[in-house]
C-alpha cells in the first residue's frame, strides 16, 4: 500500500501538488493515470462510474504507483466515511459541506473512539489487516488527509470557521457548483466567484491549512495561485479520453476529405 501520510505531509508542508478526476470507473485507467506523474487522483464515488464494489481494486490500482488515492464518497456520514477508510483510503474528499458544524463532525466519523465515532475493525485493509494493534487506534487518523470541498456560498462564508478545525488539511473548492450557488453559472472571473476565491485561500492560509481547486484549463491557475492554492486537480480520465478521441476523429477526417 502506498505511504499514507505522505499527500497530508506534502500538503501541509506548503507543496504544491497536481492531481486529477477518475470518474470512468476503470482500474487500467487509474493505474494509468497513477504511473503518468500526477501526485494524486480522485476515485469518485460522488459523480464518476465508480461504486463501492470496484473501490478496492481502484485502491489497488493506484496503490501500485506512486500517486496517493483520495476517495471522494457519495456523502459526508459515518458510513460512506466509514466505509471508504475500511478499504483502505489514504486520503478523503467530502463534497457538499456547508458548514463548520458539518465539518467537525465529519472529522469525527475519520476518528476512531474516543476523539471520534469510527467503527473500530481491526481485521480491514484500512486497519493493515490487524497490522493496527488497539494501542494505535488513538492515533490512527494521523494517517488520513482529509478535503473538504467548498460548493456553496454558505460553504465561503463558513470558510474561516471550517479551517480552523483541527483534522481538515484542505479546502478544496469545487468551481462549477460555486459559481452557480453564486448566482454566476461557469463565470470563474465573476467577481463574486473571485471574492470567493481569495476568501478561502485566506482562510486556509491563516489556519496553517491548504486552499485547492480543480482547474478547468491549465491558464486558470494565475487568479488561485495569487490566492494561495497550492492543491490543484486538472481535468479527468473521461476528459481526456473525449478530447483525445474527437481530436484524432477530428484529424482524421480532415486529411482523406483534404
Amino acid at each position: 500500500m502506498t505511504d499514507q501520510p505522505r499527500l497530508r505531509r506534502r500538503i501541509l508542508d506548503g507543496e504544491t501538488v497536481v492531481g486529477t478526476f477518475l470518474n470512468l470507473g476503470s482500474p487500467m485507467a487509474a493505474e494509468l493515470c497513477g504511473r503518468a506523474g500526477f501526485d494524486w487522483l480522485v476515485l469518485d464515488m460522488e459523480h464518476g462510474a465508480l461504486t463501492e464494489a470496484g473501490l478496492l481494486q481502484h485502491l489497488q490500482a493506484v496503490g501500485g504507483t506512486p500517486a496517493t488515492a483520495v476517495v471522494r464518497v457519495e456523502e459526508g456520514t459515518r458510513l460512506r466515511i466509514g466505509r471508504a477508510l475500511d478499504f483502505g483510503a489514504p486520503a478523503l474528499m467530502i463534497p457538499r459541506v456547508d458548514s463548520a458544524a458539518h465539518a467537525a463532525e465529519i472529522v469525527r466519523y475519520v476518528r476512531y473512539p474516543p476523539l471520534g465515532t469510527r467503527g473500530v475493525a481491526l481485521p480491514t485493509r484500512g486497519a493493515g489487516y490487524g497490522a493496527t494493534t488497539h494501542g494505535d487506534v488513538a492515533t490512527a487518523h494521523e494517517q488520513t488527509a482529509l478535503f473538504i470541498q467548498i460548493e456553496s456560498a454558505q460553504a465561503a462564508d463558513a470558510a474561516p470557521d471550517i479551517a480552523a478545525i483541527e483534522g481538515v488539511h484542505v479546502l478544496f473548492v469545487g468551481p462549477t457548483d460555486l459559481s452557480h450557488a453564486l448566482g454566476v453559472p461557469g463565470d470563474i472571473t465573476a467577481p463574486a466567484y473571485a471574492q470567493a476565491v481569495i476568501a478561502v485561500g485566506r482562510a486556509a492560509r491563516e489556519n496553517g491549512k491548504a486552499a485547492g481547486v480543480l482547474l478547468w484549463a491549465l491558464d486558470d491557475i494565475g487568479p488561485y495561485r495569487d490566492a494561495g492554492y497550492t492543491v490543484f486537480a486538472v481535468g479527468s480520465d473521461g476528459g481526456y479520453v473525449a478530447s483525445a478521441a474527437r481530436g484524432l476523429a477530428g484529424a482524421f477526417r480532415e486529411l482523406v476529405s483534404g
